[in-house]
């Protein structure tokens, strides 16, 4: 059964519970035939209201602050994998408290916290984040190996022996990366840190593993994750984001006008390309639109497609229709329910998208309606 759209009150995201489910069984199937440990990484996807979901497949999370590591443990009810580029002293008592692993960025914001994590060292494993200084990542905002990058340490930078507190090494490479991108990267940790490998426990090969997309070679990815496991006799986490939600749901919204300027039709819609599908312009990529096509086509209906911000760049372009637009026709924005919708804003005062999660047997429910409450709120 298809999402009855004629159900929907523009704007609102809407995840696809089935969907959902078929990504979580493939993930899992990834993790019990690797024999490893994957953790949902909430950068990507931290829709609370669909953690019951996601906890039935995969009951751990990763957390890069205060608020997500509380978050994984209030609501998916465990502690997390937390990793941040730096951490405070007034946030890290209360880190530890929800935290079962705590990742380091640097030996000094270690040698910070290390009389701390003493008196913790029975429930939090220490882990050190290091950087291969590789990465097949083209967008420089999101390459974490890039030169001159903050993230992670580099191998000349380390000691011979790593402190003994440190139990685990972290690393992350890839954006919506293959599994032959990984088997790179882990080619560039053997060549550089080899040294280091059999002094730990566990390795976190990060997040960037894509492998719900179609055409990803997951028998590849099974495999090549066992070998380094026989090799090194580690205990090996992933924690994938977008692999979770991808292609999970759309964002829906609706035209409010039509305007002409030299020649080019834009379709202004409720929603914002810079509040509420800020990484379209950050990437940027163009997101695929319900039937209509990503380009200018002779013959056909082309528009750009405007937010409702003032900002003079809320837009992109082309999209090429079947049909002229009319105000009051939906607009519907495929698979933006990972990483953009985490990154929403209310710029502008833009009302904020409803969040929906659609059940085939149940129907649509709103689990969340945002007011100028949550406009007012954030600020004062």
């Amino acid at each position: 059964m298809s999402i009855d759209y004629s159900k929907i009150k523009t704007p609102c995201y809407v995840l696809d519970e089935q969907l959902l489910r078929n990504n979580l069984q493939l993930i899992k199937s990834v993790q019990d035939a690797a024999g490893i440990e994957v953790i949902m990484a909430f950068k990507a996807f931290s829709m609370w209201s669909a953690f019951p979901i996601v906890t039935e497949y995969i009951p751990k999370a990763t957390a890069s602050s205060i608020f997500e590591a509380r978050l994984a443990y209030e609501e998916m009810g465990s502690k997390a994998h937390t990793y941040s580029p730096a951490y405070k002293k007034d946030d890290f008592k209360d880190l530890m408290s929800y935290s079962s692993h705590i990742t380091f960025n640097s030996l000094s914001q270690f040698e910070t916290f290390k009389q701390e994590l003493e008196q913790h060292c029975d429930h939090v494993s220490v882990g050190l984040r290091i950087n291969p200084q590789f990465s097949d990542v083209e967008t420089d905002l999101y390459n974490p190996c890039a030169p001159g990058s903050r993230l992670g340490v580099i191998a000349s930078q380390l000691p011979q022996k790593l402190p003994k507190e440190i139990e685990g090494l972290h690393f992350h490479t890839l954006c919506e990366s293959s599994s032959y991108d990984l088997e790179k990267t882990l080619a560039a940790i053997e060549e550089k840190f080899s040294n280091y490998l059999p002094q730990v426990k566990w390795i976190n090969m990060g997040g960037g593993h894509l492998m719900t997309r179609k055409g990803y070679d997951t028998a590849h990815l099974i495999e090549l994750l066992k070998k380094f496991k026989q090799k090194w006799n580690l205990h090996i986490i992933l924690e994938p984001g977008s692999a979770f939600a991808w292609e999970t749901g759309d964002l829906v919204s609706s035209v409010v006008d039509i305007v002409e300027n030299s020649g080019i039709k834009t379709a202004i819609l409720d929603v914002s390309f810079t509040a509420h599908m800020p990484d379209c312009l950050e990437m940027p990529y163009q997101p695929q639109v319900r039937n209509a096509q990503m380009e200018a086509i002779e013959g056909r209906h082309n528009y750009r497609l405007g937010g409702n911000s003032c900002l003079a760049g809320d837009y992109m372009e082309y999209w090429s229709f079947g049909n002229e637009l009319q105000v009051g026709d939906q607009i519907i924005f495929e698979d933006m329910i990972h990483y953009t919708m985490v990154k929403t804003t209310m710029f502008n005062g833009v009302p904020h998208p409803a969040i929906a999660i659609w059940n085939d047997e149940k129907g649509l429910k709103v689990v969340k309606k945002f007011g100028y409450g949550d406009y007012k709120n954030r600020l004062s």
